[in-house]
């Protein structure tokens, strides 16, 4: 990773509720953190719990509910849900408060409800400027930025038009955003194939003539042709044989440091992810629960679920293997949210974790003992 502190993306507060019948469907509910550029995150969690989501509202696939993304210092996303929700809060609150001083009436009553109308109002209109701003910076995004974000999705198969050619499929961004020199675009075309461990003989090849692995290569071709700074890699080896999953890392790994990439790396397993990534990320059920380095996440998990993810990691010890004991999570039982309200905190420098007060002070007393043991 280069030793770079620039923040290149930063999630502020991400909600994206998805509407089922009369509810929500909250696919991703108050998720924050931040990468580094030239920094490879790692975003893991079973299937489910929001991971590919987040990737695809940071890309702008999705219009995000509520909170904000960041790149390179600008607004790319904004939700305006919140700033909907602040109002009808507050505007409740207000009635309340002067139903009550309507039935508890004195000389000073009529003049203490229009200072609390006078506030609210005051109130009302801050959050409708927000709205307002969150609309119109959701609407002018600089192409040239958002391109400098790209995706390398999770089934080769369904990802590329199996009626395009390689040559076009990898071209199509680049005609896209208005290069027309023919000449330059095949050269393009073919430097990418190269890059990407395929030859110049595949661009007039189909989809379907190539294998798995190969048609990932595409996938990969298609994202670095348009020269990005990030890369967001949607578990881009779960579709593939476990022969070739290696392969692809490693063309991933030798990408991310010969081009630069600032990446972020979807997957389930924590196996991988800790061979590629240099922070991180842990969903669950639509929440970031933990988010440490590589290193101190594996050697010192404190969410339970973190616990149960490391816990399902295979090691090749058939003697070892007889004998391990996998941790389960449940929720109910771990955890007393009933009074003790959650939040996202700083157990160490660096390592964050999801729990409420009580659980704070026990992750504090199990950190301070073992560095105590060290």
């Amino acid at each position: 990773m280069e030793n770079n502190n620039e923040v290149l993306l930063k999630v502020e507060h991400l909600c994206q509720y998805f509407r089922l019948g009369r509810k929500d469907l909250k696919a991703v509910d108050d998720v924050s953190f931040e990468i580094k550029r030239g920094e490879s995150f790692g975003l893991v969690g079973e299937s489910g719990c929001g991971k590919t989501t987040t990737g695809r509202s940071i890309i702008k696939l999705y219009n995000i509910t509520s909170g904000n993304v960041y790149f390179k210092g600008q607004r790319i996303g904004a939700g305006t849900r919140s700033y909907k929700e602040a109002i009808k809060r507050a505007r409740a609150e207000t009635k309340a408060e002067i139903d009550k001083l309507k039935a508890d009436e004195t000389p000073e009553t009529k003049e203490k409800i229009a200072k609390i109308k006078a506030e609210l109002a005051e109130y009302v209109a801050e959050q409708k400027k927000r709205i307002a701003e969150a609309k119109h910076d959701n609407n002018h995004v600089p192409r040239d930025l958002i391109t400098k974000i790209q995706m390398i999705f999770q089934d080769p198969i369904a990802s590329l038009d199996p009626r395009m050619t390689v040559r076009d499929i990898i071209a199509e961004g680049l005609i896209i955003n208005g290069i027309k020199d023919k000449k330059y675009i095949n050269e393009k075309v073919y430097e990418i194939l190269e890059t990407v461990g395929l030859v110049r003989e595949h661009a007039d090849r189909y989809p379907h003539e190539f294998s798995g692995g190969q048609r990932q290569r595409i996938g990969i071709a298609r994202a670095v042709v348009m020269q990005p700074e990030m890369i967001i890699a949607d578990e881009p080896i779960s579709a593939l044989d476990v022969s070739i999953q290696a392969q692809v890392i490693n063309l991933l790994n030798d990408l991310r440091n010969r081009l630069g990439l600032t990446v972020l790396f979807i997957a389930h397993d924590l196996s991988v992810v800790k061979y590629f990534s240099d922070r991180i990320g842990v969903m669950y059920f639509g929440k970031m629960v933990e988010l440490a380095s590589s290193e101190e996440l594996f050697k010192n998990p404190l969410h339970p679920y973190t616990k149960s993810l490391l816990s399902a990691i295979p090691l090749p010890d058939p003697i070892y293997e007889k004998q391990h004991v996998r941790i389960t999570y449940n929720p109910i039982a771990e955890h007393d949210y009933s009074t003790d309200m959650p939040s996202f905190r700083e157990i160490l420098p660096g390592h964050f974790v999801y729990c409420n007060d009580a659980e704070e002070k026990k992750y504090k007393e199990i950190v301070n003992s073992e560095t105590q043991n060290n």
